[in-house]
């Protein structure tokens, strides 16, 4: 109990504390709390220790810091990417994401060739904005929609299309029910039970892992048409030289698409909700778009490149919905060396945890917890990074899926704002590390809302 509480270390500890054995001061650390702001825990170990402390979360050792120098500064010389090991589990110990870092780096490549601006544009963009339009009248006509459930189907649908080619119905189907054996929740003790979460996301992870594996395997037999990335990544484009093995492939295209399925309609579903709480925010937007709309020759025309890097507001207001709900670690690292800060040392192999303080500070942001898209007013809005604003993290580790998140946001608050809406203003969001619905997200339709009517 005694080496518990006191970890050895060459050199100083930052102060804090390590709670119980194993369970460290996890179940402190996930109680729910209001999403835009940052959990109870940390604010009060930072009035109590100062911006950077050490305790113990999921049965390791962890060092939090808030401190935004030394945040930029680990995401910029440390590579290695810091996760619990229920994380390590979910994604598989030898997951190109997780582990190797010359192998990250090397998938990071790839998956830009379809996710980068260029990618997005010539591939994606038509294919989000049809399903969009799709799934939204299909909610018109119903009444409703669930924001969160509607764009993860956006998501999944684009995503499965352009990776893994056409799937036969039934392992789509079968792919779909895995899906829903991943709880809210990955953050988990690393216990491996019958019963428990880890448990059945274990189970859905091997499951999915034999469907995807199938379906390659199977398309390559028959000589069946690939998606867009499985042709970059076995060596159809470019010439011709396969750059990844498909179990590596499957692996990396598992951990892809569980990432941004937990994380891009979640944050979007958060947007949405404060959209509806600023009647200013939700007119400007319905004009933005209702012009978008007025300019085109052919009414039922799709959204094209242009379209989307002209809606400015619509720019800003996803800037500051990111900002504003990044209260979690965007600086996940565990070091491979010891690193001296000031008088402390933040020993190897502890899991660094980086908070973006900085998005709440109010010598960079005038009153950083109201929502404002105006602040964002001629300011660059392709930005992802800046030494203030980390919504997706920062150095070789900034998340690869960033420019498709903001697309996928943009081109599904363009179609949203087609008709008159709004949500119950018990509508609320949590955070029990992700952003929790307790009261579900939904978007009800006004009663005289047309297929494409734009709001007034």
């Amino acid at each position: 109990m005694l080496t518990w509480r006191n970890p050895k270390c060459n050199g100083n500890l930052p102060p804090g504390s390590m709670g119980f054995p194993i369970i460290g001061e996890t179940f402190e650390f996930m109680k729910p709390h209001d999403a835009l702001q940052f959990p109870s825990f940390v604010k009060k170990k930072t009035i109590r220790h100062g911006p950077v402390f050490r305790t113990s979360l999921f049965g390791g050792k962890v060092i939090i810091s808030m401190d935004n120098e030394l945040n930029m500064e680990m995401a910029k010389t440390n590579r290695t990417i810091g996760v619990p090991k229920s994380i390590t589990r979910l994604f598989g110990n030898n997951n190109l994401f997780v582990q190797s870092i010359d192998s990250h780096k090397h998938v990071r490549s790839l998956t830009f060739q379809l996710l980068g601006p260029q990618g997005l544009r010539l591939r994606l963009i038509e294919d989000i904005d049809l399903l969009t339009r799709t799934h939204m009248k299909e909610g018109a006509m119903k009444g409703f929609l669930d924001v969160k459930e509607t764009s993860s189907k956006i998501l999944i649908e684009c995503l499965a299309k352009k990776v893994m080619g056409d799937m036969e119905p039934e392992t789509a189907k079968e792919l779909a029910v895995c899906w829903r054996k991943f709880p809210s929740g990955w953050f988990r003790f690393p216990f491996k039970l019958p019963g428990i979460g880890v448990y059945n996301m274990m189970t859905a992870r091997k499951r999915m892992m034999n469907l995807l594996k199938e379906v390659v395997l199977k398309k390559r037999a028959s000589g069946e048409e690939f998606g867009e990335f499985f042709k970059i990544i076995f060596g159809e484009k470019e010439g011709g030289k396969e750059k990844m093995s498909v179990e590596d492939a499957i692996d990396y295209i598992y951990t892809f698409f569980l990432i941004a399925n937990e994380t891009t309609p979640r944050i979007l579903a958060a947007t949405v909700k404060l959209i509806s709480e600023k009647p200013t925010v939700m007119r400007e937007l319905q004009r933005e778009h209702a012009r978008i709309l007025g300019d085109r020759a052919d009414k039922d025309a799709g959204l094209t490149w242009e379209d989307y890097k002209s809606m400015t507001f619509t720019h800003m207001v996803i800037n500051e919905s990111l900002r504003i709900t990044t209260t979690v670690p965007v600086v996940l690292r565990k070091p491979d060396h010891d690193i001296q800060v000031g008088d402390y040392t933040i020993p190897a192999g502890w899991t660094f945890m980086g908070y973006p303080n900085v998005h709440f500070n109010p010598e960079k942001y005038e009153d950083p917890l109201v929502f404002n898209p105006w602040r964002w007013k001629g300011k660059d809005l392709s930005a992802l990074v800046t030494k203030n604003y980390i919504p997706f993290g920062a150095g070789p580790r900034l998340c690869v899926g960033a420019y498709f998140a903001k697309l996928l946001m943009a081109v599904f608050i363009h179609n949203l704002c087609r008709y008159r809406w709004s949500m119950k203003a018990e509508t609320t969001v949590t955070r029990s590390y992700m952003l929790m619905f307790p009261f579900g997200c939904d978007v009800q339709f006004s009663e005289d809302t047309e297929g494409d009517k734009t709001g007034g």
